[in-house]
């Protein structure tokens, strides 16, 4: 890897490389079939300092900058996917929009806790009809007194059974369309709160994905989060340093893929010789090993503008659109390089090509990505 790190980033990737091939990726396959959700490592994450990387000290985080926050996702992606997402929930969507746009009450009262571990985060933003559109949605939330009354239905939220704790958007104001739209900080227990099944999904399946369902919800009207109408622009700084976390995930998969694809190819002999001597496979290791760098540093650049203080909107889409994409590919390389086996169970490379697929989906499909770029490079 050519990118220069400093000291304290070497230091906390080999921590992460540690607890993650330690403690998380023996039972990756495992929670695969199962469904379990890793509560047990997510708490141990917690007192490591992982669940509030970039929030400061003083709200009980670890307070590191995002390149360090990435490659902790690298490592944790690396093991399992499902905890990496899980992780990159809680940093990004949750904790990063509180600390940003947070009353002290909202922060002493919800991100202490959640940075240290203590309390999982989750973001609801999509609906049943509404997803890469958020104006669409139905959800609304009427001032009554001192609370928010709130109705509506989220859909496809990740950790959504298992987070104490939901950053969530509703329509305060419907006739302003985007601008009428405001976010809140839920607790579970709330009257009016309640959580739907659990989808069955492709890859990814020991991190839950819920509905969260809303049915004249009270919310304190101290648990607005920003001001009235500040919902939308909240929402897409939150993805921005989201895509970032998706990103980093993507890197650790396709890294997971490119080890096993050179694991098996120096075994598996064919002709007389092992498969890594055929030029045909030696190429397409070398196409994985160009992908995964490239969106490596294509992250790092997105992490580090961000920690500059720069527009990162475009550069974090351009990361997330091509780490996403080449996750996906060399999945699909390394399935390929291991030949049936690698349609087996048996093989991690099958739980990866699934764990990849919803990378290029969740926050923002990669055709939004291309809309966000585009209005950069062209103007909108």
């Amino acid at each position: 890897m050519s990118y220069q790190l400093n000291e304290e980033q070497k230091m906390i990737q080999a921590m992460v490389k540690d607890l993650a091939r330690d403690a998380i990726l023996p039972t990756a396959a495992e929670r695969d079939k199962t469904k379990e959700f890793p509560a047990d490592i997510i708490k141990q994450m917690g007192e490591l300092g992982l669940m509030g990387m970039s929030v400061p000290p003083e709200y009980n985080g670890a307070g590191v900058d995002t390149i360090s926050y990435s490659l902790a996702l690298q490592e944790i992606g690396y093991a399992c996917a499902s905890t990496a997402v899980i992780m990159s929930v809680h940093n990004s969507v949750s904790c990063g929009p509180i600390y940003k746009f947070g009353s002290d009450f909202l922060k002493e009262n919800y991100l202490k806790r959640l940075a240290s571990g203590e309390l999982l985060g989750c973001f609801a933003l999509t609906e049943p009809g509404a997803g890469s559109d958020p104006a669409s949605q139905k959800s609304t939330a009427k001032k009554d007194g001192d609370v928010y009354i709130l109705n509506g239905t989220k859909a496809w939220i990740t950790s959504g059974k298992n987070a104490d704790v939901v950053v969530a958007t509703a329509y305060t104001d419907k006739s302003k369309r985007h601008r009428g739209i405001s976010a809140f900080v839920l607790e579970k227990g709330m009257p009016g709160f309640s959580v739907g099944p659990d989808e069955d999904k492709m890859g990814q399946r020991a991190s839950d994905s819920t509905s969260l369902i809303f049915e004249d919800c009270r919310v304190p009207a101290e648990n607005l989060l920003g001001e009235e109408g500040e919902g939308f622009i909240i929402a897409m700084t939150a993805l921005d340093e989201g895509r970032i976390g998706i990103a980093s995930m993507s890197v650790g998969i396709g890294q997971a893929c490119l080890d096993a694809a050179v694991s098996y190819a120096n075994e598996r002999e064919q002709f007389g010789s092992p498969i890594s001597k055929f030029q045909g496979i030696r190429w397409m290791i070398a196409d994985m090993a160009v992908q995964i760098e490239a969106a490596r540093l294509l992250t790092f650049n997105a992490a580090s503008m961000k920690d500059r203080g720069e527009r990162f909107s475009a550069d974090a889409s351009i990361a997330k659109l091509f780490a996403s994409e080449m996750a996906n590919k060399v999945a699909y390389q390394a399935v390929q390089i291991h030949g049936g086996y690698g349609y087996s169970k048996e093989y991690a490379v099958e739980r990866y090509y699934r764990d990849a697929r919803v990378t290029t989906i969740y926050e923002g499909t990669s055709e939004v990505q291309r809309i966000v770029i585009a209005n950069n490079v062209i103007g909108s």
